[in-house]
Parts: structure tokens; sequence; C-alpha cells
């Protein structure tokens, strides 16, 4: 089996970050130098980096390079200062809980060291490598439960997945990708389906790019072809990631992830949602009460420097979507594989231990 060197889209460089430019690929592979916490929240919102892990971990050292901006000894203007930053970081993209969970852990360091603002400044850099650490161990597992679930015939499956959750969408080796990445290693993958994604085809442009860097098989189709695929048996499972989920498991994803549940459900196809903890929400009870990101309609009507539709009409563009937790299989996360009922059962047993 072939393989590559690992792919880090978030990398601390120095005294700035340094980003894979993700709007380039696959045609080109390229970096974007981050110095300001101004240039995070841009590359947040142009999806420089995308994907609910890497956006966290970014986040997370946007926070330290607007830290590094505010020219102030006085604790207490600090933190009003750098409580801006974590605003303008927080506006970015509404979906994502992972966003919000990072910049809350760099927030919680901020308020609660004691001393100069040198220190707080030194333990914010020191947080956020270590949640971009984290997240790279974390995927590692994911991938290893989710190994673990898998069904075990046929002995090499065809693993069916949507937008991209891989390296490129965390810190490093990915959410439903690091399951893939997982069985692949095993030997118990036969095939990737990647489906395009529209509208900004993160699937065909992503997904496949970071398969064909390992050499792992990969056949791209557009998204109506899901169902095709798997009436005539092509696909023995789905798995995607999510950017977030709901105490009673409603997932959250890219738009198309709620239709291709529906169409596993129709074929009894085991459906799989890929994601750390730090993913689920706790404090929304079900999938109706997740904001969702409308992004530009010139993501519709527009693929480069071509317009695909006619003057005057109108055009909806909702980034994500909501797959109800009966049509998902399993949750699975860092701690194992969980049934999306059980996931306040979880929280309630870790909270006490």
């Amino acid at each position: 089996m072939a393989q590559a060197n690992p792919v880090y889209p978030v990398i601390w460089h120095n005294d700035h970050v340094r980003l894979i430019d993700q709007t380039r690929l696959p045609n080109e592979y390229g970096s974007a130098e981050i110095r300001h916490s101004e240039e995070m929240a841009v590359a947040i919102e142009t999806m420089i980096v995308r994907g609910a892990p890497a956006i966290g971990v970014a986040a997370a050292y946007g926070v330290y390079l607007g830290a590094g901006e505010i020219e102030t000894g006085d604790r207490g203007e600090f933190l009003a200062q750098l409580e801006k930053v974590a605003e303008r970081l927080r506006a970015t993209r509404p979906t994502a809980v992972n966003l919000f969970w990072a910049i809350d852990q760099m927030m919680k360091v901020a308020y609660h060291t004691e001393g100069s603002v040198d220190k707080i400044r030194t333990l914010l850099l020191e947080t956020a490598r270590t949640i971009n650490a984290d997240d790279i161990r974390t995927c590692q597992q994911i991938g290893d439960h989710g190994l673990s679930i898998l069904p075990s015939a046929p002995a090499k499956l065809r693993i069916l997945t949507h937008c991209n959750a891989g390296a490129l969408a965390t810190a490093g080796y990915g959410t439903a990708l690091g399951v893939v990445r997982s069985a692949w290693t095993a030997e118990r993958l036969e095939r990737v389906y990647a489906d395009e994604t529209r509208p900004r085809l993160q699937g065909a442009k992503l997904t496949a790019w970071e398969c064909v860097q390992e050499g792992i098989p990969v056949t791209v189709i557009t998204d109506n072809m899901a169902a095709h695929c798997m009436k005539l048996g092509m696909i023995d499972l789905v798995v995607v990631g999510a950017d977030r989920i709901a105490a009673n498991g409603d997932a959250a994803n890219k738009i198309g992830t709620y239709s291709l549940s529906l169409v596993a459900k129709a074929h009894n196809i085991p459906f799989y949602v890929a994601a750390p903890l730090s993913t689920i929400d706790f404090a929304i009870a079900d999938g109706s009460q997740i904001p969702i990101e409308e992004r530009n309609p010139s993501e519709v009507y527009q693929i480069g420097d071509t317009t695909l539709c006619p003057a005057g009409a109108e055009f909806y563009n909702p980034a994500f979507d909501v797959t109800p937790a009966e049509l998902i299989t399993a949750i699975i996360t860092e701690h194992g594989a969980i049934a999306p009922g059980e996931l306040s059962d979880r929280l309630k047993a870790k909270s006490a231990a």
C-alpha cells in the first residue's frame, strides 16, 4: 500500500500559523501564512481552513495571535480586548461547535490565569498547541474505534462518504476518513466512494485528493448517484463527519448528508457519524436548535469563472442539514461507538467519574 507524508492543515511555525490553503486544492498545493487574528478570521470565513475540528484548532491559534496584538500590560483591559478577538472569531462560522469549544477553552485559560499579561500569552500558546496535538490523537482513536465496529463481512468493504472529514478537516488523520485510513491499514477496505458534495465539491476536490495521496482506491460519484450505487450493491456502509451533534444524537453535517442517511436506511446500509466528543453540544436538546449557516449564493450558480444558471433565477444555499438520530447507526468517538440515544447517559457517567 502506498504511503504519503501525513497531512497537517494547521501548523504552528515559529511565530505564526501555517495553513494548507484548501481553496487551491487539488490543482495546487500551497499554504497561507497567518500572523494576525483578523487574518485567521478571514481564513475561516473563506474556507482556506475548513472542517469543524480544524476550524477549532485554527481559532485557538487565532485567539493567541490576537493576544499578541493587544498593547497593554493591564490585565483587565487585556481581557476586555481579548474578548473582542474571541467574538470576532466566534462570528466566522455559526454551525461548527468545535469553533466555540476551542475559543471557550482559550478564554478560560485567559480568565483563570493569575499573574502578568505575558504569562497569560504564554499559557494561551501552550493551550492552543495542546488542542492541536489532542485533536490528532483523538482522530486516531476515532479511526481505531471505527475499525473495531465495521461489519465483519465482506472481508474488504466499500465505504461511501460525503464532503471531507479527513486530515484536511481536522488537525490530522481525520474523523470519517480516519475510519477509512484505519480500515485501509488493516486491509479491510476495498474502495472509497466519495460524493462530490455540491456546491463546493469538497468530496471531489479534497477527499479524493487525500485518498490519492495515500494510494487509497477512490471513486468520485455525483451526489445524486448514491441511491443507484446502493441499489446495485456497491456500498457496504456510509461514514460521515459532523459539525455539531445535539444531546439527542441529531447531527448537523454538510448539506446532502440527511438525504444520504434516508437512502442508506431504505437500503438497510449502516450509517455512521464519526466525530470527537467536543462536537457534541449537550446544551441543545435536538437538531432543531442547531444554527444552519447560509453561504453566498454564488457557490450555487457559479463554479470558478463559469456561471451555471440564467440571470433572474433565485438561489438558496444552506451549508448544512441535520440528520435525525434515528437514522444514525452509531456515533464513533474517541471513547468508542455510542448509540445516539445513549449520549446523555454517557455525559452523566463522565460527569460522575
